[in-house]
């Protein structure tokens, strides 16, 4: 994946597949000790101990569609490949927490991509899951909650084009210059 954004996609993907109805993704930058700390956390199904340690392995499934599982493998990898690590919790029944934490400025960091259109794409796809979405850097935090939107909008779905557009803007202009400020000036 040329892009954590893309990672962040497929994982979250994960919780929705895990029958989640809330998925919290945090992005927590801390430019003083050059620390980037993505996490995706979600009240799905969980995952029993056995899938919790072969969940990193690239050859191990649940899937019936396909014989691999790449995305926990690449995100792991993507973080141990700055002098990050990747933590994994789980619970049956109560959900999961995957967190990857990525030394800012290391030239092996990728990317972090369009946070704006993935998170737009999560929501416009997935209606009835509360996505909560926060960036944060030092002192200044954006969140963006779902459920705050639905008591908004009320019965305009967030399918709708212009709401589409009306979201990724909504991002983009609150979370942006948090990130881009964070990554130039390490």
């Amino acid at each position: 994946m040329q892009e954590l954004s893309l990672n962040i996609l497929d994982i979250a993907q994960n919780s929705i597949v895990a029958n989640a109805s809330v998925v919290d993704i945090e992005i927590l930058i801390n430019s003083k000790q050059k620390n980037l700390v993505v996490s995706i956390i979600d009240n799905g199904k969980g995952m029993s101990e056995e899938t919790v340690k072969n969940v990193v392995d690239p050859f191990y499934t649940t899937r019936t569609t396909r014989k691999v599982g790449l995305g926990i493998p690449f995100f792991k990898m993507m973080a141990e490949a700055t002098g990050g690590e990747l933590s994994l919790e789980s619970t049956l029944g109560a959900g999961t927490k995957i967190s990857a934490n990525f030394t800012l400025g290391h030239i092996d960091l990728i990317p972090l991509g369009d946070m704006a259109s993935t998170i737009c794409s999560l929501i416009q796809c997935n209606p009835d899951i509360n996505f909560i979405y926060t960036v944060s850097e030092n002192d200044e935090t954006f969140t963006l909650n779902t459920k705050d939107l639905r008591v908004i909008l009320g019965e305009v779905s967030f399918a709708t084009a212009e709401v589409a557009l009306f979201i990724r803007e909504y991002i983009e202009e609150n979370s942006n210059h948090i990130i881009q400020r964070s990554i130039l000036t390490i």
